[in-house]
């Protein structure tokens, strides 16, 4: 294979994952925000509704 394509798909492979170890390092550093009520407060799957 040309030394170009071989440096190229080299190149992308360390962009992809020292991109992703930067957006782990950034994420980690972000509070979740506390759910104000419940979501699933209308939601039983395991309720059969016999109507």
């Amino acid at each position: 294979m040309n030394i170009w394509i071989i440096g190229a798909i080299i190149t992308l492979v360390l962009g992809v994952i020292i991109g992703n170890i930067l957006l782990l390092k950034q994420s980690a550093n972000q509070e979740l925000s506390k759910p104000t009520k419940d979501n699933n407060e209308s939601y039983d799957r395991f309720e059969d509704k016999d109507d």
